[in-house]
């Protein structure tokens, strides 16, 4: 039987929901990229995709882990984007300041494990020590993926959470 919802660990998401529901202005759109955009970014919570491209819900798709990498479940929602929902150019744009750059995989492995007594050893991270070339790579990925037509447009840009600005990266 399933768990009954745990409202009062959620009581203030959903009382901010009931505000944003009132006033809720895009009823009816459709689900495909308005503007022909997917973003790849990190789940950083400083980090907010649309507004940093000058858009609004609608216009682009936006897919986020740790660190912006390029996952297979990246690809695979990507293929979906480009085919199904309008998508014919992808930004990828992982952030200054991310915790996915400022250490490496057994550090993370060893900080959880000691501090909250979690085996993650089976998880890959995707830390990375260079993240331009990190970048650099995910791009190429992207383009290189057999299923991503060549007309899709792939570009790279680093944003910097302390001034809000992308940094174009010649990949």
């Amino acid at each position: 039987m399933p768990e009954k919802f745990p409202d009062a660990d959620f009581a203030d998401v959903l009382e901010a929901n009931v505000a944003f529901s009132k006033s809720f202005a895009f009823a009816g759109q459709p689900g495909r990229a308005q503007r022909g955009l997917a973003i790849v970014t990190c789940m950083d919570s400083r980090i907010s995709p649309l507004a940093v491209v000058g858009m609004q819900a609608g216009d682009a798709k936006i897919l986020r882990n740790a660190g912006a990498r390029v996952t297979e479940d990246v690809l695979r929602t990507l293929v979906l984007a480009i085919y199904l929902l309008g998508v014919d150019r992808i930004l990828v744009m992982p952030h200054t300041d991310c915790q996915m750059a400022q250490a490496q995989e057994p550090e993370i492995h060893a900080t959880i494990a000691e501090q909250f007594g979690v085996d993650t050893r089976s998880l890959e991270f995707r830390t990375v020590v260079d993240q331009q070339a990190a970048l650099i790579t995910d791009v190429t990925r992207i383009r290189s993926f057999p299923l991503i037509p060549r007309t899709v447009a792939v570009a790279g840009a680093i944003y910097d959470v302390h001034t809000g600005s992308l940094d174009p990266v010649a990949c």
